[in-house]
């Protein structure tokens, strides 16, 4: 199948209608939608083209499978269940297919009479041609007429009008075509859309003029092409013109690709660049200079002249190039002019340059230069810091604040959204402050870490606690003696047990119990020799004889107990006694007769009795027991009484025990 070139308004369109079509077969052998193609041109011809030729190719493989059913199951039973475009067309090739069959085997002739669809005509032919003995899947030639027919057979084919061959009389065609209609006319037979090709799997059918070939599907890729036998051949670019080399280069075809490499060498006053253009040199730029002294060299293309210096022209001007007269440099001429980079005016001997914002023009030295705006405009451009940058500005902030979106004020920094702080952290107007819970304290080496108080060791630490201070992470605790103390509601102060009270003592029957700071006292005492026991502290004398030494003895001997710390003052009265009524004329007298070998205490005689006075300080706990007589003469009689005091002296503080 051929297609024309229209000439229309669209002839600016590069693609060819053959490349259109080509693309629509291509996308129809992949069976996609003809009527939603990528286009590959603007053209509205080109369209078409890949639609139809796109179609078509969609139509022929339709027709193609039900011809194939009607081969192989000789019935298109199948194609009945759907009515979809698609299998309509491949139930018409089949049942169209069956009639030529039908034909063939009733000795028909397979040229149909009935006055049916053309497509179908032509379907129905070829099932009945390929399926005869003597055919081989074209149509069989007719046989030559008779010698003695000749002469009028030749004179009925010259009036018939034949467009390939003429046999009796009648036309006939070549092999792969088949009569049109009109009885003259050949045209091509479509063997791939009848199915009377011979291409095996993995290969696709292509209709040509007259015949068809078989290619397969899979396509060779870029720079190669399938050759007829089925093998992937390099494509010489170079040979078909395909390259995209320029008229300077030469096309050096390589597997798969070509290389453009440069066609001439340049001549003298040339040299050659990458893309095989020669370019002229500029000799007068040379270091030494190719022209003499008092010469001025001109390039020229190829080549360069010299001069004699005759003109001297002033700035902004040079020699034309005959060296007659000065004319003016446009400085403003090339990509790289004096303004570098910034919008240029050519002026008459000079030029100026439009400065592109941010930069202003010195006619001193004929430059656009940064506009320094921070220094301009102090404080009016950025809110904390401006930092001048080429042709603007930038704007920053101090520490502890981020650039607002406006890009020049100062928002303050939340630092603590990042968590610096090892506990508490409290945002400030540009900065933040740690600060610690209770316990806590903050580190002097990096202002943000937490360290623990060691309460225990304040200076005022020994008096946080009574007894002992223990430190824990964030706080403290108190404790006390294992023994004799519990703590206090107050958690510092230890409050002695009264064991005697609690009955934790550990005292017999016998004993009775006497509470001290921190313990107990187990005591029991017997009365001796000539007294009897009258309460729980008390001897009494038994009735004397009226003998010397039995009235010698003291009418009674109480016993006590005392506890009191270390270090009291000095002097204190301990302990007081005296007659329980007084008389007129009483004379008393005290005294210390046992237990007093430190020298800590002394009696005195006060009004109406003594006491017990310490005198000298008692530094550390002991125990004593003092034997304190008490002398009374009343009316001329004389009664001696005994005292027996047991002091206990326990530490003043806790602190100074010992677990």
């Amino acid at each position: 199948m051929s297609f024309l070139f229209f000439s229309c308004p669209e002839t600016t369109d590069p693609i060819s209608l053959d490349d259109c079509c080509k693309d629509g077969k291509e996308r129809g052998q992949e069976s996609q939608d003809c009527t939603s193609l990528p286009l590959i041109s603007e053209s509205t011809t080109c369209r078409i083209a890949q639609e139809q030729c796109c179609t078509a190719v969609l139509e022929d493989n339709i027709c193609t499978s039900g011809i194939n059913m009607a081969k192989d199951q000789g019935s298109c039973d199948a194609l009945l269940s759907s009515s979809t475009c698609e299998t309509k067309t491949a139930k018409t090739c089949c049942e169209c297919c069956l009639l030529g069959r039908a034909a063939q085997e009733r000795g028909l002739s397979c040229d149909l009479t009935l006055a049916v669809w053309y497509q179908c005509g032509l379907v129905s032919r070829a099932c009945c041609v390929d399926r005869s003995p003597n055919s081989n899947g074209k149509p069989a030639p007719e046989l030559p007429p008779s010698q003695g027919d000749a002469q009028n057979t030749e004179d009925q084919c010259k009036a018939a009008g034949c467009s390939q061959s003429c046999f009796n009389g009648s036309c006939a065609c070549l092999e792969g075509y088949k009569l049109k209609v009109d009885g003259k006319t050949c045209e091509d037979m479509n063997e791939c859309l009848l199915g009377s090709h011979q291409c095996r799997g993995g290969e696709r059918c292509i209709n040509t003029l007259g015949s068809y070939r078989c290619q397969r599907v899979i396509s060779c890729g870029t720079g190669y092409e399938l050759t007829d036998n089925n093998k992937c051949e390099d494509i010489d670019e170079c040979e078909t013109g395909t390259h995209n080399c320029a008229a300077e280069l030469e096309c050096q075809n390589t597997a798969g690709s070509f290389r453009c490499r440069p066609r001439v060498q340049c001549g003298m006053g040339f040299i050659q660049d990458a893309l095989g253009s020669c370019i002229d040199i500029n000799e007068c730029l040379s270091v030494t200079g190719p022209c003499p002294s008092g010469h001025m060299c001109f390039n020229t293309v190829g080549s360069y002249t010299c001069q004699r210096h005759s003109v001297s022209c002033g700035r902004g001007y040079h020699l034309n190039t005959d060296g007659s007269r000065c004319v003016d440099i446009d400085e403003c001429a090339g990509p790289d002019n004096s303004c570098d980079g910034h919008g240029c005016i050519n002026l008459v001997g000079s030029y100026r340059c439009e400065c592109r914002v941010g930069f202003i023009f010195n006619s001193i030295s004929r430059s656009c230069e940064d506009i320094n705006e921070c220094r301009n405009y102090p404080g009016r451009l950025c809110a904390h810091k401006c930092e001048n940058i080429l042709g603007s500005y930038k704007c920053s902030c101090t520490t502890g604040f981020k650039l607002a979106a406006d890009g020049r004020n100062c928002d303050d920094l939340n630092e603590c959204e990042s968590s610096p702080c090892s506990q508490e952290c409290a945002n400030v107007y540009g900065s933040y402050q740690c600060y610690c819970r209770r316990g806590y304290q903050l580190s002097d080496m990096d202002g943000v870490t937490c360290e623990d108080i060691d309460e225990c060791a304040l200076p005022t630490g020994g008096h946080i606690c009574s007894y002992r201070c223990h430190n824990t992470p964030g706080s403290f605790h108190c404790t006390c003696p294992t023994t004799g103390y519990t703590l206090a509601t107050n958690g510092r102060s230890c409050q002695d047990i009264d064991e005697c009270v609690t009955g934790t003592h550990s005292c017999s029957e016998s004993e009775s119990c006497f509470n001290i700071q921190g313990g107990n006292k187990c005591l029991n005492f017997d009365c001796p020799a000539n007294y009897r026991r009258s309460g729980d502290t008390r001897c009494e004398r038994l009735p004397c004889n009226q003998t010397s030494e039995c009235l010698a003895l003291p009418v009674r001997i109480t016993y006590y107990h005392l506890t009191f710390p270390t270090k009291i003052p000095i002097p204190t009265n301990i302990f007081r006694m005296g007659p329980s009524n007084s008389a007129l004329g009483d004379d008393i007298e005290v005294a210390i007769v046992d237990g007093n070998q430190g020298g800590y205490f002394a009696a005195k005689r006060v009004e109406n009795g003594g006491v017990l006075v310490v005198q000298k300080p008692i530094a550390l706990p002991q125990d004593f027991e003092i034997s304190l007589e008490m002398k009374l003469r009343r009316f001329g009689h004389l009664s001696v009484y005994h005292f027996k005091i047991r002091l206990f002296v326990t530490p003043d503080e806790l602190s100074h025990m010992s677990e």
